[in-house]
């Protein structure tokens, strides 16, 4: 099994975000609940059909350009799969390169948890909003390790 997620729109609102803000990775158990926050955030939503926490808790340049159902509609095949997130709490995150700033002020964060028989791996995207870093990007993929 093979899913790939990503928010279409958040490409093109990376663009748009001024450079701003933070210019300082977070540390790495900032960066740790960062990433199962928004993991669980986004699998509670796909479990349960309700966007409306996770729209609240993106970034407020991202939550301007779509609503809840929007982001119902973009995350459609990865909520009919109805594949729960949940393992990754009780493991640590693996990086898969160093976090970085991206150039126009997003942080970025890569890696996977190594859940099995399925691994769970991650692209986010963090952009400063309202005083801390919110989501403004999520890609997930669930497949076996052998698949790259």
């Amino acid at each position: 099994m093979r899913l790939h997620l990503v928010g279409a729109l958040i490409g093109a609102l990376l663009l748009v975000v001024p450079a701003q803000a933070e210019d300082k990775v977070p540390s790495p158990v900032l960066q740790e609940i960062l990433i199962k926050t928004t993991l669980l955030t986004f699998s509670d939503a796909n479990l349960t059909g309700n966007y409306t926490v996770l729209h609240a808790k993106l970034a407020k340049a991202f939550r301007d350009k779509i609503t809840p159902d929007g982001l119902k509609q973009a995350f459609k095949n990865f909520a009919d799969q109805k594949i729960n997130l949940g393992l990754v709490t009780a493991m640590p995150p693996v990086a898969s390169s160093e976090a970085t700033i991206y150039n126009r002020g997003a942080l970025v964060l890569r890696g996977y948890f190594a859940t099995k028989p399925s691994r769970v791996s991650y692209e986010l995207y963090f952009l400063p909003s309202e005083g801390e870093w919110k989501p403004a990007l999520i890609d997930v993929r669930v497949k076996p390790p052998n698949e790259g």
